[in-house]
C-alpha cells in the first residue's frame, strides 16, 4: 500500500495506486453549480478536491480519463462535461503578502501571470490568436486570454485554491497597521476586488463557464461582494459533508488492509481504529449530516507511518498542523475570547450559537468591540477547533472541540494565556511531571496554589467551581505523547473529572495511569475571606467540616471510577486522587488507595 501523504495531485495518486478515497460521485452534484465557494480547514483536502475536478474537466486529458477515473464511480457513469474545458488554475497561497500594498499586487499579478503563461503552453496547440501579457496588470493578461479563448471550441474552468490566503496571513499578524494593509487589498480599486471584478466579467462573458474557489473562512468574500457576488456557497450542504475526509468505515477499511500485509492481529487494529477516532474524528460541516469524519491529512500521516514503522507515529500532532493553535491565540487576544476557550477546554464544554455566521469583514475580526460569541464561534469553526455536533431543541446549533488532537491545542493555549513566562510554564509541566512518573501530587497542587490560583482569583473570569481547578490541572499535566487525556470521562453514566490512561503503545514506559476527582468549597460558603483561607495551616484547612465533606464525596466517587476503569481497560497501574480546593487559595489532596480485603 502506498499512503499519499502531502501529496495532492490526483492524477498521481490514481496512476500509480495511492490509497484513495473515492469521492468522484460527487461530481454530477457539483455540475449543477456554477460559481462556487467551497470552505474547510486547513490541510482538510481541497487541493486534491481541485486537482481531482481539473484532470475530470481537462480536454488536454482525453486521453488518460480512462486511466484515471475507470475504476472510479463516475468513470462507470460519467458526465457530458467530462474533459469540455481548458483549466486555468490561481493558488494564493503562493502569492507572497509581505511588504505594502504595492508589494502585494505586485507578488498577486505576478503570480496571476505565470498561471496564464503556463496556461498558454500546456494548451498551445487549442490556440490561435496570440497572447498579450501586461507585467504590470495582470487584469490585462486576463483580458487578452478572453479573446483568445473566444476563437476556440472550448471554455475556461477557473480553479482558485486558498483564495482568502491575504486575510488569514494578514490577519495573524495582529497588528494595527495591518488593518489599513487589508483594507486598501480588498475595498474600492484594491488588487484583490480589482481582480475578482475581472473574474466575474469574464463569468458573465461565458469565458470562464464554471468557477470553483476553495478557502478556509468567508472573510474576503464578505469583504468583496461588490466586485464578486455570484459566488454559491457549498461548504455547509450536508452532500459535502465528507466530500473531504475519511469516514469511520474507511478508516476501518484502510486498517484492514494494513493488517493483511503487514500481519497485525485483530486486536492491534481495533485498538487502532480507537486511536485515530479519538485523536483525528469528530468534524461535522452540515447540520444535516448524520455522520463525523476524519481529519484527511492527520488520518493520512497516521496510516503511512504505520504501514511503514508497524507502530503508532510518537506524535499524533503531524507538525505541519501544529500552526492552527495561532487561530486560538487570535481568539484569546479579547477578554472574551479567554473566557470562551476557558469554557470550552474546563468541562469540554459545547458552545451554542444560533447560526453559523458567513458574512463577517476583517473590521469585526480586528476589533476587539466586534468580537461578540456568534463571530468568535463561527470563526473557530471556520478554522477547524470547533465543529459542529447538533441541533438543540431549540433549532440553535451545538459546536464543540472534534478530537484530542485540537483539544491539546486549546489546553496549550490556555496555559500560555494563563502563564505568559515559558521558564513558569516549565516549571509547572516538570511539577506535572512528578505526579505521572512518581506519583506525587504535592509539586503539582504547589504549583497551581503559587501561580495559577493568583490568575483565577482575578474577577475578569466570571466562574468559580471545581472547573476552574480542573482547567488548571489539565493545561499542566496534558501529554498527547505519553496518554489518552479526558476529562468528564464517562463510566456507567457518571462522570469522572480527569483521567490520564497511558496510550497503548507507550505502556513500555514506567508511568502511571491517573484519575482525578475535583470538588470546590466557596470561600462565601466557608464564611472566610482570601487572607484568612492563605492563613490556615494544613490541619486547620482539613478539619473544615465542608472540605471533610467534600473530600469524602470525592473519596466515594473516585473508588467507584476507579473500578470501572479497572474493568474497561484491565491492566492498569492506576494512581486515584481526590483534591479539593477552598476557593482560589488552598488545596488539599489525598490518594485514594484501595484496601486489600
Amino acid at each position: 500500500m502506498k499512503f499519499p501523504y502531502g501529496i495532492c495531485d490526483f492524477r498521481k495518486i490514481t496512476m500509480k495506486n495511492y490509497f484513495y478515497c473515492d469521492r468522484t460521485d460527487r461530481i454530477p452534484l457539483l455540475e449543477k453549480g456554477e460559481y462556487l465557494l467551497f470552505l474547510r480547514p486547513r490541510r482538510f483536502g481541497k487541493s486534491l478536491l481541485l486537482s481531482m475536478l481539473a484532470n475530470y474537466y481537462d480536454v488536454a486529458k482525453k486521453h488518460e480519463f480512462e486511466a484515471m477515473f475507470g475504476k472510479l464511480k463516475i468513470g462507470k457513469n460519467p458526465t457530458e462535461l467530462r474533459n469540455k474545458f481548458f483549466i486555468l488554475r490561481w493558488d494564493f497561497s503562493c502569492v507572497d503578502p509581505s511588504g505594502n500594498v504595492e508589494d502585494i499586487r505586485k507578488a498577486l499579478h505576478d503570480h496571476i501571470n505565470s498561471c496564464i503563461k503556463d496556461f498558454v503552453v500546456y494548451y498551445e496547440k487549442f490556440l490561435s490568436v496570440k497572447i498579450e501579457f501586461d507585467p504590470q496588470n495582470a487584469v490585462n493578461s486576463i483580458k487578452s486570454l478572453i479573446t483568445s479563448i473566444r476563437k476556440t471550441d472550448y471554455p475556461i474552468y477557473l480553479l482558485i485554491d486558498e483564495y482568502d490566503n491575504f486575510a488569514n496571513q494578514i490577519m495573524m499578524g495582529i497588528r494595527r497597521e495591518k488593518h489599513e494593509l487589508y483594507d486598501a487589498l480588498v475595498h474600492e480599486e484594491g488588487p484583490l476586488r480589482t481582480l475578482f471584478k475581472a473574474v466575474k466579467a469574464s463569468a458573465s462573458e461565458s469565458v470562464f463557464d464554471r468557477i470553483f474557489i476553495t478557502g478556509v473562512s468567508p472573510v474576503v468574500m464578505s469583504d468583496i461582494t461588490s466586485g464578486y457576488n455570484i459566488a454559491e456557497n457549498i461548504y455547509l450542504r450536508y452532500q459535502f459533508n465528507d466530500i473531504c475526509g475519511f469516514t469511520d468505515n474507511e478508516i476501518e477499511q484502510a486498517l484492514k488492509s494494513i493488517a493483511g500485509e503487514c500481519e497485525l492481529s485483530e486486536d492491534k487494529i481495533t485498538e487502532a481504529l480507537e486511536l485515530m477516532k479519538t485523536y483525528y474524528n469528530g468534524y461535522k460541516f452540515s447540520i444535516d449530516a448524520d455522520n463525523f469524519v476524519y481529519n484527511p491529512t492527520l488520518s493520512t500521516y497516521f496510516l503511512k507511518y504505520l504501514y511503514e514503522d508497524w507502530k503508532y507515529p510518537r506524535q499524533m500532532l503531524d507538525g505541519n498542523l501544529a500552526t492552527d493553535e495561532a487561530k486560538l491565540e487570535y481568539i484569546s487576544q479579547a477578554l472574551s475570547g479567554r473566557q470562551m476557550l476557558l469554557d470550552l477546554l474546563r468541562k469540554d464544554r459545547k458552545t451554542v450559537v444560533s447560526e453559523i455566521t458567513d458574512r463577517f469583514g476583517i473590521r469585526q475580526m480586528l476589533t476587539d468591540k466586534s468580537k461578540n460569541h456568534e463571530f468568535m464561534a463561527a470563526f473557530l469553526y471556520y478554522f477547524g477547533v470547533l465543529t459542529m455536533k447538533e441541533e438543540t431543541p431549540e433549532g440553535k446549533i451545538v459546536l464543540k472541540i472534534p478530537n484530542l488532537v485540537i483539544r491539546g491545542l486549546y489546553a496549550e493555549q490556555i496555559c500560555e494565556m494563563l502563564l505568559p513566562e515559558p521558564v513558569e510554564r516549565d516549571d509547572g509541566k516538570f511539577a506535572a511531571e512528578k505526579l505521572y512518573q512518581k506519583g506525587d501530587m504535592q509539586p503539582l497542587c504547589d504549583f497551581v496554589e503559587q501561580h495559577y490560583f493568583k490568575v483565577f482569583s482575578n474577577r475578569d473570569y466570571r466562574w468559580a467551581n471545581e472547573l476552574t481547578v480542573k482547567t488548571a490541572f489539565l493545561t499542566l499535566l496534558y501529554n498527547d505523547i505519553l496518554y489518552i487525556m479526558d476529562t468528564e470521562t464517562e463510566l456507567d453514566r457518571r462522570y469522572a473529572d480527569l483521567t490520564m490512561i497511558i496510550r497503548p503503545d507507550m505502556r513500555r514506559f514506567t508511568i502511571l495511569d491517573i484519575l482525578i476527582e475535583f470538588k470546590f468549597v466557596k470561600l462565601k460558603d466557608a464564611d472566610m475571606s482570601g487572607e484568612q483561607a492563605r492563613k490556615l495551616t494544613q490541619e486547620e484547612l482539613q478539619n473544615m467540616p465542608l472540605m471533610q465533606a467534600q473530600m469524602e464525596d470525592a473519596k466515594i466517587q473516585i473508588k467507584d471510577y476507579g473500578d470501572v476503569l479497572d474493568k474497561r481497560y484491565g491492566n492498569l497501574r492506576l494512581r486515584k486522587y481526590a483534591v479539593v480546593s477552598l476557593g482560589f487559595e488552598r488545596l488539599w489532596w489525598e490518594e485514594v488507595i484501595r484496601r486489600k480485603s
